[in-house]
């Protein structure tokens, strides 16, 4: 389309991903999740060559080098260049432009299909989504390479340092503990100032003096140069921002940590991730977390994905081992996906945890279990039955379908239905993604396609006000709502009577109990085999194994949902 009918090449590439990107999420539903894949496969994506060059590091230079050859020391190189610079020019000068065109899209597709093998390999997984908002990133890579947005100049070698500044950048940010949403508005800002002074080259030069007087016009290596000092600058402002941050910190405790600094000891440091940081749940367990670590005297690193997303968890893992972190804990959102950067976590002296949701046994030394799967599983559907009557359809809305602790606890509500209440009909699982707004969609569906369901259950904490409210515009007075969520974001619906009853635990409790263990796990005070630990206010906690529990669920009702505020 681009190459022979001339459609702009911005509209064919959003109007395709649109459509490829719809096209996968009908075949899956937007639900389903492949994994499963072969230990060789998985090992492309996961695997390390003689334990330190990741698998696909060769994979990523042979296609560069093949590349720089095509590009710079090829005829058809040569002709990309004189397209790019000036397509009518290339075409008076006999050059097919239209077949050029068409390989460069060919080429870019096959790249694109190798990257997704690596991608699904390093994950896992594979889900109609997976991969959304790389596109800022690559094009982020090409522009601050010095690459013209408007064609025919640039070379893969500064694409390449492009890449790796984007990549020192976000590591370089998380291996100070700063949040990683940082990363988005520096690189944002960067990309914005390399296309405005690449911009600001290509104007004429008596547009230029109009507006500058007496500008010098810019020659390509200027540009990256330009591009580089301003890298540089952004990269100078993060390390005097830590180095400031850290100096105020230091000032403010000095009272508090002036035995501990003459004896020489380094504070240990604690990184502790989320599934996702906006999640109300997890920044609840944040402020359990955050009294614990002063509680103990311990320097806590909150930080993860803003979304849902396994591949972020994976590479924040990486910076703390880069960092050397003392103790790594961890809300799992995909169990396959991250377990092999923990085993690596392991292997490099560092005590890993997992907390809400669990790793591979052998990838983690302790499980911090809010609950057991079976007793938040029979909680629910014990609830389920006796709202229903025994008997009716409910509907069930998680969180994401690759979360191994959602999943654990619809087997065993499936097993409680198979085993007390066979008249009771699960009719459809659908996700939310732990998003309100899209559980608030996903309800209004199952009240349109099963109009027999007589219960919404909403296993992941936005997931409950959201189906509450599709359940409120509805009208729909027949259906009750229950699930697991935070009592504060959901009084309003409790006491209209839309949402029954709200089962949960003490978040805080949960990301206090997390370093607390992290705390003892480090200090080797901790071991296989114990059965309980003591855990500051929570007192004796039991230990089973490597499981960490922290107790029966609570149910919060109409009745003393008021006294409880998280």
């Amino acid at each position: 389309m681009v190459a022979g009918l001339g459609v702009p090449a911005l509209i064919v590439t959003l109007g395709s991903m649109s459509l490829f990107r719809g096209v996968a999420e009908g075949m899956t539903h937007a639900a389903v999740n492949y994994s499963g894949f072969p230990a060789d496969f998985l090992r492309l994506g996961q695997g390390y060559l003689w334990g330190i060059v990741p698998a696909q590091a060769p994979v990523f230079a042979i296609v560069f080098v093949a590349y720089a050859v095509l590009l710079h020391r090829s005829v058809v190189g040569r002709a990309l260049y004189a397209i790019g610079f000036a397509a009518a020019g290339a075409r008076y000068a006999g050059i097919p432009v239209a077949s050029r065109v068409a390989l460069v899209y060919v080429l870019s597709g096959t790249m694109a299909s190798v990257a997704a093998l690596i991608y699904v390999a390093h994950l896992g997984q594979a889900k109609s989504d997976a991969g959304t908002g790389y596109e800022l990133d690559a094009i982020s890579a090409v522009v601050l390479g010095g690459t013209s947005v408007f064609g025919g100049r640039g070379t893969i070698w500064r694409t390449l340092a492009g890449l790796f500044a984007i990549t020192v950048l976000q590591n370089g940010l998380h291996l100070a503990a700063l949040p990683s949403e940082l990363t988005g508005v520096l690189t944002g800002t960067l990309l914005v100032a390399t296309v405005l002074v690449d911009r600001l080259r290509r104007m004429p030069r008596a547009a230029v003096d109009l507006q500058l007087e007496g500008e010098i016009p810019v020659r390509n290596s200027q540009v990256a140069v330009i591009c580089a000092a301003v890298i540089g600058g952004a990269l100078i402002v993060a390390v005097t921002n830590v180095w400031l941050m850290r100096s105020l910190s230091s000032a403010i405790s000095s009272r508090q940590t002036v035995s501990t600094s003459a004896a020489g000891i380094r504070r240990p440091v604690i990184a502790m991730m989320p599934k996702a940081k906006g999640d109300p749940y997890f920044v609840s367990c944040r402020a359990g977390a955050e009294e614990a670590a002063r509680e103990l005297g311990v320097d806590l690193i909150w930080d993860g994905p803003t979304s849902l997303d396994a591949a972020k968890q994976n590479e924040v893992v990486e910076n703390w081992i880069t960092r050397k972190v003392d103790v790594i804990a961890v809300a799992v959102e995909n169990r396959a996906g991250i377990s092999t950067v923990l085993r690596k976590a392991r292997e490099r002296g560092i005590r890993v945890l997992t907390w809400d949701a669990d790793a591979e046994p052998d990838a983690r030394d302790f499980f911090v279990n809010q609950a057991t799967a079976e007793g938040i599983g029979n909680t629910l559907t014990d609830e389920a039955a006796r709202l229903l009557g025994g008997t009716g359809a409910f509907a069930i809305i998680t969180g994401a379908l690759s979360a191994a602790n959602q999943n654990e606890w619809i087997a065993f509500i499936k097993k409680r239905l198979a085993d007390k209440y066979p008249n009771l009909k699960l009719a459809t699982i659908r996700p939310s993604d732990d998003d309100r707004d899209k559980a608030f969609s996903e309800t209004q569906t199952i009240l349109k396609v099963h109009p027999t369901v007589k219960l919404i259950m909403a296993i992941s904490a936005p997931a409950v006000p959201g189906a509450a409210e599709a359940v409120r515009q509805a009208g729909r007075k027949d259906v009750d709502v229950i699930g697991l969520s935070l009592p504060n974001i959901n009084k309003p619906y409790v006491h209209s009577g839309v949402v029954q009853t709200v089962v949960l635990w003490d978040t805080r409790n949960l990301g206090y109990l997390t370093v607390y263990t992290g705390s003892l796990a480090n200090q080797r005070t901790l071991s296989p085999g114990a059965t309980s630990l003591q855990a500051g206010r929570l007192g004796t906690i039991k230990v089973d194994g490597s499981n960490i529990i922290l107790g029966e669920p609570l149910k919060f009702t109409k009745d003393n949902i008021d006294a409880f505020d998280f």
